[in-house]
């Protein structure tokens, strides 16, 4: 088996999504080079993250984390292969290694189930996939904790948030969610994942809509987050200087 994957990679090689180079058999979708210089945010190591403060008073936030700053042209290529291009398994593959890196700060606990952003069908059907929903299934491999797909519901194909203006947003994203299934949310702790969280506006619509089901707490998992000027960490803990025990590169 070994060998035919070794054949296979001889053949067809894997490239990096963000520089290019050819990808190591042990690598994947981006180089060990390109993932120790990603803008890691560091936002598990606050108190209460930049992220999660930004939410307070929008709806019950219990935390909030995203991965990296989603910072142009380091990170735009990345994102896009897991959006647009068909590469949703970059997502859970980065998101399967931020799980198992918040699971040492406790980030999991009670949290019941893992909600996915959800797509209206007419998307879906356009891109294939869901692109929150394979991010989910990287945390839950890593955590155990059940993705609940259809609980909540998108009803309106909205235009795309990136091609609206930032102050237009919300107003793109009002009452365009509903709750599917409110017994089954009802008093439970809820993770909603996202890919990108730009303004926040979607996660907002989402979170809101879920929050008007008695006793729903929820927390925010996102790949990355916009910009990183708007969002520094204060905190006096330095982040852990490695990615999965490599070093990061000076």
């Amino acid at each position: 088996m070994t060998l035919i994957k070794d054949i296979i990679d001889f053949v067809f090689p894997q490239r990096c999504f963000m520089c290019g180079n050819r990808l190591s058999v042990q690598e994947r979708s981006i180089c060990t080079v390109c993932y120790a210089h990603l803008p890691f945010t560091g936002y598990h190591l606050a108190e209460h993250s930049p992220l999660e403060k930004y939410f307070w008073g929008h709806f019950p936030i219990e935390r909030a984390v995203s991965y990296f700053h989603h910072d142009g042209e380091r990170t735009r290529s990345i994102i896009y292969h897991i959006k647009y291009y068909g590469h949703p398994e970059a997502g859970e593959h980065l998101a399967y290694g931020y799980a198992e890196e918040l699971k040492e700060h406790c980030f999991f606990k009670g949290i019941d189930a893992i909600v996915p952003i959800p797509l209206h069908w007419r998307r879906k059907l356009e891109r294939h996939y869901n692109q929150s929903y394979h991010i989910a299934k990287g945390i839950s491999r890593s955590t155990g904790i059940p993705i609940w797909e259809n609980v909540v519901k998108r009803m309106v194909n909205n235009v795309s948030q990136t091609r609206v203006a930032r102050d237009e947003r919300l107003d793109n994203v009002k009452n365009i969610f509903r709750v599917a299934d409110a017994e089954k949310v009802k008093g439970k702790h809820l993770l909603l994942v996202d890919d990108v969280i730009t303004t926040g506006a979607t996660i907002k619509s989402c979170a809101k809509e879920l929050a008007k089901v008695s006793g729903v707490k929820i927390s925010v998992l996102s790949l990355a987050v916009a910009s990183q000027s708007a969002v520094q960490i204060e905190t006096e803990v330095e982040p852990d200087a490695s990615v999965f025990g490599i070093p990061l590169l000076e």
